[in-house]
């Protein structure tokens, strides 16, 4: 409690005074007021006192209300200090906790990994009831090792016959401790890649063949008309042509059980056969005949090489541009070459008199251009022959059906003998309406620049 004495001031005297002297006696003067002088002492020590503890009560009931402000103040203060200790207590216990569970993640970690380890050290069929153990292990786990741990590992002791299968390469030398290991993928033949289907215009179908007219003749006759004259006659003449559409098939047969155990396998089948769908479609596209279910190719109805303005010297390259110009002499650009792979590299090793390269770079890694036009290296073009055109405007392609794989255990014997037919199959149909724009020949041979 704080000491009342110290918070009377000056003030509350002189206000207590200042009261008593307001009395009527402080006014007379005379005998009488000499007579009064002790009564009016009495009375300004008991109005000072009465003002005084008035005073004092209004100080009290103050220090009470800030002494009772300080305590609430200092149990909130205690109670944040209490919950701040606790929040650091938790905080601790947690970074505890978690120092102890990555320390048993770690533990886990490790103990899974050498579990790993165990099992594919067992090799194939680890994990099921039959572990294949080796020599060591068979060793260790013998009675007659044990026995011998137990003698010591003295000299004598030391010398314990242990007798093992002599082991060779001969198959079941080993008994189950030989197994073969199967690679986890299945090695395939490479695959040719596949172009001409990029060089063609794509259209559909819905029908099963498909016809067009073209133009056969045009004898253009215009000319100067005299007054009176007979004026000159052309002639224009029309063809009509249909192509059908052809199925490109082939199917393989399988046996149930396989391609259940097998998991690779029908993926595999399903490439491989989609794979040689569009190779006999590459080949047919360039090479067709176009008798019986063939597809009728671009170099049968290609124009024929006509070595214009040529000389006996001209060079492969050279025969490349001036096949250019006829598709161009027909009113067509040319857009693309098509050669084998080896024509396509003896024309890049072409060289000067200084051995510098005509055509290509060591260091150049750029798609083959030449004359401007992109070189397609078809493995289906035999070496010797190239094909120069507009493929595009020569040619379109149309799907009738696009390839699809369907499997059946409905064909033959299948049935009974738990097999299954997976048949791949296209249909389409090729249309070549300018014959003019492609140009088909031979590129010379030799050492030529």
């Amino acid at each position: 409690m704080l000491n009342l004495r110290k918070v009377i001031t000056r003030g509350v005297i002189d206000m207590a005074t200042s009261r008593v002297l307001e009395t009527d006696f402080h006014y007379y003067r005379g005998p009488w007021a000499r007579a009064d002088a002790a009564s009016a002492s009495e009375a300004l020590k008991l109005a000072i006192k009465t003002e005084l503890d008035a005073h004092a009560k209004k100080v009290s009931e103050a220090v009470q209300a800030v002494e009772a402000q300080v305590k609430q103040y200092g149990a909130i203060q205690e109670g944040g200090k209490e919950a701040i200790a606790k929040l650091n207590a938790d905080g601790a216990k947690m970074i505890e906790d978690h120092g102890k569970l990555k320390a048993d993640y770690a533990t886990i970690q490790a103990r899974i990994l050498d579990v790993e380890q165990k099992l594919l050290s067992r090799g194939p069929g680890a994990g099921g009831g039959n572990v294949i153990k080796s020599l060591g292990e068979q060793v260790i786990e013998s009675e007659q090792f044990k026995e011998f741990v137990k003698r010591g590992t003295s000299l004598k002791g030391a010398m314990m016959p242990y007798r093992f299968k002599t082991i060779t390469s001969i198959g079941g030398s080993a008994g189950a401790g030989l197994f073969p290991q199967i690679l986890p993928t299945v090695v395939v033949q490479p695959l040719q890649p596949l172009t001409m289907r990029d060089l063609l215009d794509i259209s559909t179908t819905e029908s099963a063949s498909i016809e067009w007219v073209f133009e056969t003749v045009f004898t253009n006759m215009a000319g100067m008309q005299s007054e009176g004259g007979l004026k000159p006659q052309s002639d224009i003449k029309y063809d009509r042509t249909t192509i059908n559409v052809k199925t490109i098939a082939h199917w393989i047969k399988a046996s149930k059980q396989i391609l259940s155990d097998f998991k690779q396998l029908p993926g595999l089948i399903n490439g491989r056969l989609s794979y040689g769908l569009k190779l006999k479609e590459e080949q047919q596209i360039l090479f067709g005949d176009g008798t019986g279910d063939n597809l009728h190719g671009l170099v049968p109805q290609a124009t024929a090489y006509e070595n214009i303005g040529g000389t006996g010297t001209d060079t492969r390259v050279d025969v490349i541009r001036r096949a250019m110009l006829q598709v161009q002499l027909a009113f067509y650009n040319a857009t693309g070459i098509v050669m084998s792979p080896t024509d396509w590299m003896e024309l890049e090793l072409l060289k000067d008199t200084l051995g510098r390269y005509l055509i290509a770079s060591p260091t150049n890694t750029t798609p083959g251009m030449l004359w401007g036009l992109p070189v397609v290296q078809a493995f289906s073009m035999p070496p010797g022959d190239f094909l120069v055109g507009a493929f595009k405007l020569a040619a379109t392609l149309f799907d009738r059906e696009e390839s699809q794989v369907l499997v059946s255990n409905e064909d033959q014997d299948n049935f009974v003998r738990n097999l299954v037919t997976i048949l791949c199959e296209e249909r389409l149909a090729l249309g070549v309406s300018r014959r003019q724009a492609l140009i088909t020949g031979s590129i010379p041979t030799g050492e030529s620049t």
